[in-house]
Formats: C-alpha cells, sequence, structure tokens
C-alpha cells in the first residue's frame, strides 16, 4: 500500500515537472520569437529614418540586419508553440510551406534593399523599402493576431 501511493506520488512528481518543463520551454520560445520581430522591427524604422537622411551604409547594413532575421523566422515557431503570450496564429502551421515562403520573400526583399543602398540608387531604395514593407504587412495580415493570447 505504501510502495502504491510511494509510486503515485513520484509519477504525479514526474509529470509536474514535464508539464512544468514544457510551460518554461514555450515561454522562452516566444520570449525569442519576440525580440527576433522587435529587432526587425528596430531595423525597418532604422532603413526609414536612414532613406529620409540617405545615409546609404545605414540602410545597406540594416538591411542585411533584416536578412539575417528572415533566415531564422521559421526556426522560431516551431510546431506547438501556440500557446502562452503569443500573437501567432494557428494558420502559421496550417499553411506551414506558405509562411516559410513569406520568411524567404523577406530576406529576398532586404537583400535587393541592400543592393540598391550599395548602389546608392535612390529610386530603387523607394521601391525596395515598399517591398520590404509590403512582406511583412502581408505576412502579418496572414499570420499575426492583433492582441496577445494568453
Amino acid at each position: 500500500m505504501v510502495q502504491r501511493k510511494l509510486l503515485w506520488a513520484c509519477m504525479f512528481a514526474s509529470l509536474s515537472l514535464f508539464i512544468s518543463s514544457q510551460l518554461f520551454a514555450q515561454a522562452d520560445v516566444n520570449e525569442k520569437r519576440q525580440a527576433l520581430m522587435k529587432g526587425q522591427s528596430a531595423a525597418a524604422k532604422a532603413v526609414k529614418g536612414a532613406v529620409e537622411a540617405k545615409e546609404y551604409a545605414t540602410i545597406e547594413t540594416k538591411a542585411k540586419d533584416l536578412m539575417g532575421s528572415a533566415a531564422k523566422i521559421v526556426d522560431y515557431f516551431p510546431k506547438g508553440s501556440t500557446t502562452g503570450k503569443t500573437k501567432a496564429r494557428a494558420e502559421i502551421w496550417e499553411k506551414w510551406d506558405d509562411f516559410g515562403q513569406s520568411a524567404k520573400n523577406l530576406r529576398t526583399a532586404a537583400s535587393e534593399l541592400a543592393d540598391a543602398a550599395k548602389a546608392k540608387d535612390d529610386g530603387a531604395i523607394g521601391v525596395k523599402v515598399k517591398a520590404v514593407s509590403g512582406v511583412c504587412s502581408s505576412c502579418h495580415k496572414a499570420y499575426r493576431a492583433d492582441k496577445y493570447s494568453e
């Protein structure tokens, strides 16, 4: 009888640890994902300011930052990371290929912006900034909720 209670207590403790570790892992993924997205937002804002000031080196650097973070996007949305504080919609995992393509599109658009900045081509920079913004907006419209879930 005592052994049975001890066995149940051990199983309950193990299950509790497993569940709590999963919750902490989920929170960690969400925090990393949010940090990545905030970094992208900061880079995009810096590009906007640099375009107005014609700071081509800053535009190129920040566009390359966007390229690097775009390459990481899909890694920051592992399957099952739909709980906790997140704005991620379930459509990400339901339309995984499309979501991944959006990340590739951002990387391509940011690369083209970096090239335009390197060439100091104001006309192309304007077009490429709009392209980057369009990729971000379309992905957010499809895959990001307006409010955090909990």
